[in-house]
């Protein structure tokens, strides 16, 4: 076929405007009008306003709309007006992507086609009986809807003749390339007779769907929505910032909240599908999981649970997004934000469809906000940040539905059966009737409701010094000692008590202190402070002792005067290792303040000394004799205090 440039239609047509064209002004047959207003629908979308009267010509087509927006009836409605009911030939064939798509695509056909006897529709598609396909197809079908690898199937087995084909659908396309359907796809294409009509409906254009309608279409018509049309209005679109793991315990207070009729949930992988599924099971909702690990049985029995309404929530992954076909969606909800921006439009598409209105809800943690605004830059569209409803607006919502159930069933129902039982428990006299119809709503509602902390406040470190000095002050108090007191160093503690001639905490003059405290506090305190003095006059008692075994103080002063002019020995040349507790007779604490920083050097009393105007070579050697005569003191101390204490046992042998 030649590949002509294509003739672009800019369908330009905007949900504001007045002029709708209706079923019954459109010229389409009777019975196909009735049908379509049985099913609910009196104005045609805008793709199917633009696509419908192009694909009675007989014209190649591209149509570029978003999911949910009638591409099914834009297709099929023309095909039902091209087939011939009395040529039992195949006729039309129409490509999706997934089983649950075809499947859902043919019975739209079907019942489009309530009303035109003689007209055939088979799914033929992966996971089912071939030989019941086989078995089909030979009694004579018009119109096959299937999936790309089993129509293949059938070519090769030659039991689907396409020698009558007019017209070949592919619809999804973009979904199907990305897939892997691309080779089947021309496989197919190549097989069909050249005369006929090819339409390629899908959500998104990328290239190679570009490059296929090139070279397999001639002269096709691009009918575009505009890009205000790619979020359908009529879906009200939210999004609730959530932490990770409180994602579940948000979404299902948005369920109660909204109860919505049918509602789907969306998840990126199969194992959350499965992991929500039985969460949600295990409190109570009728809910289902669908993703690709399921058997076709399986998934074939979680739709028709969902489609005949017994079970109301759907949990599924993006593949098998295109296959949901179902009305009455009420609300979706986006569990996890996708990682492909395109599946964003295919899944809200599920709901708000054929001009209806629909819920789409986003669940965003803290690190996909950046994805949400590539969304709304891409959609160009606005996604409303919400506030998650608190336990006082889900009890009230709860209560309003558990009312009108009860008032439903008061007006169409008949109670005097079980009015009788009331009557009966309320003569009694045990209960009243308002207390058994407040235990009737107790027991529908359930369990209470708190409100949620979805995000902590974070500490400051005021705050955090605050709480940890409130709990030390008690500590403190506790333990009888006073904060001011504590606040000073323990030296410093003692040398006050020593200069007031008190150990035990009073005042020199035998008064308490002034501070006022509770009796009870003020007793535990005199007995610690009893305590403590005690111990440390024991303390003193023991010091004095040692002090007397060792000899008189003017004793020592003269050995170690007569030490000081010795020559330090051997061992003085050993490391010491510097203690806090060390502390130097004759040798003070000076600052020497030099350029930019201030040093300490132990230095001894010589008044000859300028210490605080040393230049840095004095400073080192200053230094150098400090340490020198330090370790030497060291040492004499050490030999005098042995020296001692062999003095001592002699006196004990004596």
């Amino acid at each position: 076929m030649s590949s002509k440039e294509l003739d672009l239609i800019d369908a330009d047509v905007k949900g504001e405007k007045e002029s709708k064209v209706r079923y019954e002004d459109s010229g389409l047959d009777e019975r196909i009008i009735r049908a379509v207003t049985e099913m609910g629908f009196e104005n045609m979308s805008p793709i199917q306003e633009a696509a419908i009267p192009v694909m009675m010509e007989g014209k190649d087509i591209i149509g570029q709309a978003q999911t949910g927006t009638g591409k099914t009836a834009a297709f099929g409605i023309p095909l039902l007006q091209k087939v011939d009911p009395d040529n039992k030939h195949l006729q039309a064939v129409v490509l999706c992507p997934t089983r649950e798509l075809a499947m859902q695509a043919a019975d739209d056909i079907r019942d489009f086609a309530k009303y035109m006897s003689g007209i055939k529709v088979l799914a033929v598609y992966g996971g089912q009986d071939i030989s019941r396909q086989i078995k089909a197809l030979s009694n004579g079908v018009q119109i096959v809807v299937g999936t790309p690898g089993r129509v293949m199937d059938h070519m090769r087995r030659h039991t689907m003749k396409l020698k009558s084909v007019k017209v070949l659908v592919l619809d999804e396309a973009d979904e199907m390339l990305d897939m892997g359907f691309r080779e089947d796809i021309e496989t197919i294409l190549q097989g069909m007779p050249e005369e006929r009509q090819t339409a390629l409906f899908s959500a998104t254009m990328p290239k190679p769907i570009l490059d296929i309608t090139k070279k397999y279409q001639n002269d096709a018509e691009f009918i575009k929505m505009t890009p205000r049309e790619i979020t359908v209005a009529a879906i009200e679109q939210a999004y609730y910032r959530v932490p990770q793991k409180m994602k579940e315990e948000v979404l299902t207070r948005l369920m109660d909240y909204y109860n919505p009729a049918r509602s789907l949930i969306f998840c990126n992988t199969k194992r959350m599908v499965d992991q929500l599924a039985e969460s949600l099971k295990g409190k109570g909702y009728l809910c289902d999981g669908l993703h690709g690990d399921l058997s076709q049985n399986q998934r074939d029995t979680v739709m028709n649970l969902f489609r005949s309404g017994r079970i109301n929530i759907l949990i599924a992954t993006d593949v098998a997004a295109r296959g949901i076909d179902v009305s009455g969606v009420e609300a979706v909800f986006n569990y996890d934000i996708p990682e492909d921006i395109e599946y964003y439009v295919h899944r809200i598409g599920r709901t708000g469809r054929a001009g209806k209105s629909g819920k789409s809800f986003t669940l965003v943690g803290g690190r996909e906000m950046y994805k949400l605004r590539e969304i709304e830059k891409i959609c160009h569209t606005k996604i409303e940040e919400r506030r998650v409803p608190n336990a006082k607006e889900i009890t009230r919502v709860k209560s309003s539905k558990v009312f009108a159930e009860v008032v439903d069933i008061i007006e169409n129902g008949d109670i005097s059966s079980v009015l009788e039982y009331i009557n009966q428990k309320v003569e009694e006299g045990e209960y009243t009737a308002e207390q058994l119809a407040a235990g009737f709503m107790k027991l529908k509602m359930g369990s209470d409701i708190e409100d949620l902390v979805l995000f902590e406040k974070k500490e400051s470190k005021r705050d955090r010094y605050r709480r940890t000095g409130e709990r030390l002050e008690r500590r403190r108090r506790d333990e009888g000692r006073s904060r001011d007191d504590d606040r000073k160093p323990r030296r410093k503690r003692e040398d006050d008590r020593k200069s007031s001639g008190r150990a035990d905490g009073k005042k020199s003059d035998g008064r308490r202190s002034e501070r006022k405290k509770p009796d009870a506090v003020r007793s535990d305190n005199r007995r610690a402070d009893r305590r403590i003095a005690d111990s440390r006059k024991a303390d003193v008692k023991k010091t004095d002792n040692r002090k007397s075994d060792i000899g008189d103080l003017d004793e020592l002063k003269a050995l170690y005067k007569k030490s000081a002019d010795k020559v330090p020995s051997k061992k003085a040349e050993r490391p010491y290792k510097k203690k806090s507790s060390d502390s130097f007779e004759n040798v003070g604490r000076i600052n020497i303040k030099g350029e930019g920083s201030t040093k300490a050097w132990y230095v001894g009393q010589d008044k000859d000394i300028d210490t605080m105007n040393l230049t840095k070579k004095e400073k080192k050697n200053v230094k150098a004799q400090n340490k020198k005569r330090s370790l030497d003191y060291l040492q004499d101390m050490s030999d005098l205090v042995m020296e001692s204490f062999g003095k001592r046992k002699n006196r004990e042998k004596k």
